[in-house]
């Protein structure tokens, strides 16, 4: 859709992608309202959206979670973001659960076994005579 739009407005690079009736940028609180009006919209077809917070930001960590889940390196991520470093964009990295699980997964040794650990009899002969 957003392709189409693209096509559509046609405009040079660094034109408004979303424009007033005169062809200007939208101000932040615009786009917020439009944000609203279209959330509350889709709260009557999705009611789960009803207690959700949907504001601009959303759009912007939602951006940023697909392209870190896309695999783009967190620098470029803060470039895009226009963050000033990259500290401010690894909050991102910490938020998803995914790319947790999979450095664990990619941290167990091959031979390790699932299991609680069991201490010998000599160990714990070792640790009742401390």
């Amino acid at each position: 859709m957003l392709r189409s739009w693209l096509n559509e407005r046609a405009g040079r690079r660094g034109d408004p992608l979303f424009c007033t009736r005169t062809g200007r940028r939208l101000s932040r609180d615009a786009v917020a309202q439009r944000l609203s009006t279209h959330a509350q919209a889709a709260a009557q077809a999705c009611p789960s959206l009803l207690d959700k917070s949907i504001h601009p930001h959303v759009l912007r960590h939602s951006c940023a979670m697909s392209l870190l889940q896309a695999g783009v390196d967190t620098t470029v991520i803060a470039l895009w973001l226009g963050h000033a470093g990259v500290r401010s964009t690894d909050a991102y990295v910490h938020a998803d659960m995914t790319i947790k699980e999979q450095a664990l997964a990619l941290t167990a040794p091959v031979s390790a076994k699932p299991g609680r650990y069991r201490p010998s009899d000599n160990v714990l002969a070792f640790l009742d005579s401390l």
